[in-house]
């Protein structure tokens, strides 16, 4: 009798077993009515830019009438973006949200979810997707610096601009309020300028360019609140910048340029050379004259004064 019961028993736990595992593989194959869920990851409502709206994308595998809503952190309700729209299988449909509030107050800075709920298939789906709701524009904390300040402009060369900002930001210089440069998303980092606006060189002279940042959200630093850094551009640097010589005496003057070649004018002398050494032989009249020096187009000066014998 014993031996029946455990039996009975054992089969009992069998077919048990074989309908549990039945049930799951059932469920497996049971697929969610959404098929497809995106949503924007960042929101600024006061930006003026693309990310001044977010959108939430869904796609349905059966037809069903849909209800989303915007949560806060505390999942407690927001903003309703549909109430029983009826949304058709296998197409995308966009819900969006401006940032505002059910009394169209603009929501506070933080984190923000959504809720889908499908009226057929009777189920509320919370999305740990989040919202960051951002509406501070990014700090520049400090003056931006230069290692040098003279940028002796040419093929290769640019000038490395530091910067420090109050979070991670694309790093935007500006040029007589044309914006020239947009740098990497970083919180403090630099940005190099070739001394060119629009692809084009600009001419020798001092240049001031304002720093200003954009945050992944899109919100700008306001004109007036960017800092300034002061960029001398050169093509061609020559060093001293004066000299004095006895008549007929040699003299040296250090040129630096990033052209391999260079013309050179004193008096009525002139000649094309190579390097950054250019020996010279000074006129015999005495007085002062000046040094030219040309390379593609650019050119510099510097002032010989020649004494008499």
């Amino acid at each position: 009798m014993q031996r029946v019961l455990t039996s009975v028993t054992l089969l009992g736990l069998l077919v048990a077993t074989a309908a549990a595992f039945a049930i799951t593989e059932h469920l497996k194959e049971i697929k969610s009515p959404l098929s497809g869920v995106k949503v924007s990851k960042v929101l600024s409502p006061v930006c003026h830019c693309p990310t001044a709206e977010a959108t939430v994308s869904i796609k349905l595998r059966h037809t069903d009438h849909v209800t989303v809503t915007i949560v806060d952190s505390a999942y407690d309700k927001v903003a309703t973006l549909a109430s029983g729209v009826r949304v058709p299988p296998h197409q995308v449909q966009p819900f969006v949200w401006n940032g505002r509030t059910a009394a169209g107050a603009v929501a506070p800075d933080g984190v923000y979810h959504t809720e889908v709920h499908l009226a057929h298939a009777r189920h509320t789906y919370k999305f740990t997707n989040k919202i960051v709701m951002d509406t501070k524009a990014p700090e520049v904390l400090a003056p931006p610096s230069v290692e040098k300040p003279v940028l002796l402009a040419g093929p290769g060369r640019s000038i490395a601009i530091h910067y420090d900002f109050s979070e991670p930001a694309h790093a935007l210089v500006y040029l007589g309020g044309r914006r020239i440069i947009v740098g990497r998303s970083t919180k403090s980092h630099r940005v190099k300028w070739a001394g060119t606006r629009g692809g084009l060189p600009l001419r020798a002279g001092t240049y001031v360019l304002s720093v200003g940042a954009r945050d992944p959200a899109g919100n700008e630093t306001p004109a007036s609140e960017r800092k300034r850094v002061k960029v001398v551009v050169r093509y061609v640097e020559l060093t001293p910048g004066r000299v004095t010589v006895r008549s007929g005496r040699s003299f040296k003057v250090h040129v630096t340029t990033a052209e391999k070649r260079y013309t050179w004018r004193l008096g009525q002398r002139h000649g094309s050379r190579r390097g950054s050494s250019l020996r010279l032989r000074a006129p015999t009249t005495p007085g002062t004259y000046r040094l030219l020096v040309r390379a593609d187009g650019h050119a510099q000066t510097a002032v010989v004064r020649v004494s008499g014998r």
